[in-house]
This record gives C-alpha cells, sequence and structure tokens, in this order.
C-alpha cells in the first residue's frame, strides 16, 4: 500500500486534486500505485527518450494512438509541461521511475535528478486512469481498485505500426466484468479516444498471446469471479515492451500503476 498523509484520527488523506496529488508524491507522503489519487484528473503514462530517436517515436505514437495517446510532449531538457500543470516537474513528481539503458533496466528511482540530461525529452501519453473515473461513476465495479492492487498487464501477440527503429508488441491491461457491464463498457470507453478507448479484444486471451491470465507481466494477478470475462484495452504501458525489443541508447519510463497526475479533467477528453 502506498504511504499517506494521514488527519488526527489516522484517517489516511487522498489527494483530491493533480496539484496536492503531485506535492504529495513530490514530498515523499505517497509512494505507491496512484489509482484512485485526486479523482477526476488526467493521469498519464510516461516515455523519456534522447531528442535524436524523439521524431521518430512521436510518429510511433501517431501510429499507434490507442496504446500511445499522446497527452502532451516537451523540449529538449526541459523537464517540465505546462499544459499538464503549471508547477509539473517529471523528475520530482512520479512515485518511482523504471530506467533503461542499451534496453538493460537500470534502475528503478524514486527521483530522476542523477538521471536527468540536456537532450531528453518528455512524452506523457493518457492512461486508462481516465476512463476507469467514468466506469465507476456509472457503477461498473473495476476488481483491482476493490482489492488496492495494480490492474494486470498482459505483452501480447499483437505487433504495433513501426516508425524507424520503433516496434514491438502490444501491451493490453485487463479487467474483469460481468457480460452486461463489459457491453457497457465499451459504450462508455468509445467516449475517450485520447485516454485508449474502447477494448481491443474481450474473452479468449490465448487468441491474443497470452497464455496465461493469472501470470500478468506487469501489475498484478487478477481476480475474475464465475460468470465474468475479461476485457483488453491497449495500454501505455506499450512502450516498456518497445523498448525490450527496440533498445534505445537511454529511455525512461514510469513504474507500473506509478503515474503522473496532471490538473487536466477527464471530462475535457470527452466526446459526448
Amino acid at each position: 500500500m502506498p504511504a499517506m498523509p494521514a488527519t488526527k484520527s489516522n484517517q489516511p488523506v487522498i489527494p483530491q486534486t493533480g496539484l496536492d496529488a503531485r506535492l504529495a508524491i513530490r514530498n515523499g507522503e505517497w509512494t505507491g500505485p496512484t489509482s484512485g489519487m485526486a479523482p477526476g484528473y488526467v493521469q498519464g503514462n510516461l516515455a523519456i527518450l534522447p531528442a535524436k530517436v524523439a521524431s521518430d517515436f512521436m510518429r510511433f505514437c501517431q501510429l499507434n494512438p490507442k496504446p500511445c495517446p499522446v497527452l502532451a510532449a516537451g523540449a529538449p531538457g526541459d523537464p517540465h509541461l505546462p499544459s499538464l500543470g503549471a508547477d509539473l516537474d517529471i523528475r520530482t513528481d512520479l512515485c518511482r521511475y523504471k530506467v533503461f539503458r542499451n534496453g538493460e533496466l537500470i534502475d528503478e528511482p524514486t527521483d530522476l535528478m542523477k538521471h536527468w540530461r540536456d537532450d531528453l525529452v518528455i512524452f506523457a501519453l493518457g492512461c486508462s486512469f481516465s476512463f476507469e473515473d467514468a466506469l465507476m461513476q456509472d457503477g461498473i465495479e473495476l476488481r483491482h481498485i476493490t482489492n488496492s492492487t495494480t490492474v494486470p498487464m498482459y505483452r501480447t501477440s499483437i505487433e504495433t505500426t513501426a516508425a524507424g527503429p520503433f516496434h514491438g508488441p502490444l501491451v493490453v491491461s485487463m479487467r474483469p466484468l460481468k457480460p452486461a457491464d463489459a457491453i457497457r463498457a465499451i459504450q462508455i470507453t468509445t467516449r475517450f479516444p485520447a485516454v485508449h478507448g474502447a477494448p481491443v479484444h474481450i474473452g479468449m486471451p490465448e487468441s491474443i498471446g497470452i497464455k496465461d491470465i493469472m501470470k500478468p507481466e506487469y501489475g498484478d494477478p487478477p481476480q475474475i469471479n464465475p460468470g465474468e470475462i475479461p476485457v483488453f484495452w491497449a495500454c501505455g504501458v506499450t512502450p516498456q515492451s518497445v523498448v525490450a525489443t527496440v533498445k534505445p541508447e537511454f529511455c525512461i519510463t514510469h513504474y507500473p500503476g506509478c503515474m503522473l497526475v496532471t490538473d487536466r479533467k477527464n471530462s475535457e477528453y470527452a466526446i459526448m
């Protein structure tokens, strides 16, 4: 469980705005998954790459908008994204990061101060937490939130569309739902194309290369109750699978479940 500030009655206090969430993370008061923080505010996946490959990665995102919807991109060496938060500093405002060199994981730090370089370009990508907020408002249970776990994520046999050196398998996140809720979830998430949109697959995980649904590559094992079916959405962890395939000279991503909390509202990205 994440560390959280507490009231005098020792009840956990969940930050209610994007700014409050970033301050709690920056100050070390929140150290775990960001699901449930700042309800109604957009959270983003993170990819940071050297400028020499940034244009190819932007093209990769444009060709693969479901797993890699770009919310904002930075200038080389600039750790700020003012369109997502006036005070936002990408070096300190996520709970945990993954740092890769030549495709190998070299660190999982809680800040990027020692890894930051003047040639690095930030990409903030849309996150499923935005459509999850809409699903919960409609009364649909999301098991990983009920159980305070990280959503299970799987590397599939579905290939992304390549751009320059960037290519690799699609990663999906899975939520078990009753059939009626699955239909409603499709209707709801179709309204959020900027944050992954509608599911990419329903049922039969083996048909998209998932050998054991109880053993996700990322996140926690799921709890699937009788009568429920697995529903799969394109996932912003896809760039991590691409890093594993491409092995760029340097790359930073978010740690699964530890997102960038912004000042934008989920409602801004909904198509009515």
